[in-house]
């Protein structure tokens, strides 16, 4: 994908729909009228295939400017005219065609997106990233053609390419059950969230964007309820409260309020934040990849009772993850943990120390990150290994769609306060574990791997629902629940 022409600040001022060309047609239609009187009647036959011109130019120029046009990188499958046919829709999804500026060009231009180097290679493939490589010997041979760099902030990609080529896609949008809004919200702030970049520079494409789709027919149906939107970074990116904060103020403006946000960290007291995995390297073609890949872990041979990637926060007064390495080290003395340490580039994507660490021990450690969420919460599941948890908003109050109800049915709570003042132990509390406890655990993380990746083929996995088929499932049986309801 090659970097096109710079786009300047007017490229985002709002669009506006052209006007009705009266002034040309009552010009045409006097015109005419001359014509009538000054010459002979065998014209008559010109005039009537001359009014058969005007009247279906007029009938195209009345199409609505909504229906979508086609795109070199998301094309209309051709089966998408039988969505609302398929028995097993029983809700269907338009796609808005949003202006490019608000998500192909800032692909296109994907080397301006990171101000200290080029996203190109992080966000090709569809948002897949570049092919993993390094793991032979590692995954099974015959998995690693679903392996693949994954940068974590790739949501928006990944689920755009995924919603132009669902099941359940209508191109009809007055009968549509909800809108999908393709805007990359997180590559559009990313680039101006450093430097010297003011609050009109964080805020301005989400600005276009509302008005763009306010101004569409059917916004008003439901003042935005029956509207979602992918947000590819954490939810509190995008709710600044002041010009001088953090982040951009999408999320507060107005017209957001009643949009559902897909986000890889959500606001836990926001009804309208839902929070979805993280992506990681692990992207399977069909059903087969997934079964396969689930008894690779299944009967993975696991040396070290627990793991720790991560690099300390020196930021933060009293740092636990500190503390965690400390003991992780002194424990990988006598082989019980094993330390991947992310200082420096060691953890960048295309590492695969972290994914041998987890399918090599029986837990992972996931303390909060930068924020109270990380995507190596993720990593560790795929590997098949049981994490360890030390907030509750770093999961449980996170992920409710997508992992057990039952938190203790596949995951280890630990208090951080016990082990920070030394009246606990990492190694003293996992090993009061029972290997049969440990063998159920297991298994309940393995069988929701599924819900937790991100398939590879544009119209998803068959027979297996994946992490992209649990949110918009959520979110079509959330809007139909809400029919004809209050509406905020």
């Amino acid at each position: 994908m090659l970097p096109c022409c710079d786009r300047t600040s007017e490229a985002l001022k709002p669009l506006k729909k052209p006007k009705t060309p009266d002034s040309d047609r009552k010009t045409s239609f006097n015109s005419i009228q001359a014509y009538l009187s000054l010459h002979h009647p065998r014209t008559w036959l010109i005039l009537a295939v001359f009014f058969l011109q005007i009247v279906l130019l007029l009938m195209a120029r009345s199409i609505p400017a909504s229906v979508p046009r086609a795109r070199r990188h998301f094309p209309a499958p051709s089966t998408l005219a039988a969505a609302a046919a398929n028995p097993l829709c029983t809700a269907t999804v338009y796609v808005y065609d949003l202006p490019p500026i608000l998500n192909t060009d800032l692909l296109r231009n994907c080397s301006e997106l990171n101000p200290w180097l080029s996203a190109c290679e992080a966000y090709s493939n569809n948002g897949f990233g570049r092919k993993a490589a390094g793991l032979s010997g590692i995954v099974p041979d015959n998995l690693t053609h679903a392996w693949y760099w994954t940068d974590q902030f790739a949501l928006e990609i990944i689920y755009h390419n995924r919603m132009v080529n669902y099941r359940c896609r209508t191109l009809e949008p007055e009968s549509a059950t909800a809108f999908y809004i393709p805007f990359y919200a997180g590559l559009a702030v990313g680039k101006y969230l450093w430097s010297n970049y003011t609050a009109e520079d964080r805020d301005r494409h989400c600005r276009t964007m509302v008005e763009w789709v306010r101004d569409q027919p059917h916004w008003n149906r439901s003042n935005g309820w029956d509207h979602f939107i992918t947000m590819g970074r954490i939810s509190w990116d995008f709710r600044r409260s002041k010009d001088t904060d953090w982040g951009s103020s999408c999320i507060y403006l107005p017209a957001m309020r009643n949009v559902t946000r897909l986000l890889i960290e959500k606001n836990p007291w926001d009804y309208f934040d839902v929070g979805v995995p993280y992506p990681t390297g692990f992207h399977p073609s069909t059903a087969s990849d997934v079964a396969t890949w689930q008894d690779f872990v299944r009967t993975r041979r696991r040396t070290t009772l627990y793991c720790f990637a991560g690099a300390t926060r020196g930021f933060f007064k009293n740092d636990f993850r500190g503390l965690l390495l400390s003991q992780c080290y002194k424990d990988s003395e006598s082989g019980s943990c094993r330390v991947v340490d992310c200082g420096g580039s060691k953890c960048a994507n295309g590492s695969s120390a972290i994914l041998e660490a987890f399918l090599g021990s029986d837990f992972c450690l996931q303390p909060r990150g930068d924020s109270f969420t990380r995507r190596s919460i993720f990593d560790c599941m795929v590997a098949g290994s049981i994490p360890v948890f030390f907030w509750k908003r770093t999961a449980y109050y996170q992920y409710e769609w997508f992992l057990p109800g039952e938190p203790g049915s596949y995951s280890v709570f630990i208090d951080r306060n016990a082990v920070a003042n030394g009246t606990s132990s990492i190694r003293g509390e996992l090993g009061k574990i029972s290997r049969e406890e440990v063998g159920r655990m297991r298994e309940k993380v393995i069988e929701y791997i599924p819900n937790v990746v991100y398939a590879k083929p544009g119209e998803g996995l068959v027979g297996i629902r994946d992490a992209f088929d649990v949110a918009v499932d959520g979110v079509l049986r959330r809007i139909k629940e809400q029919e004809g309801g209050y509406k905020w």
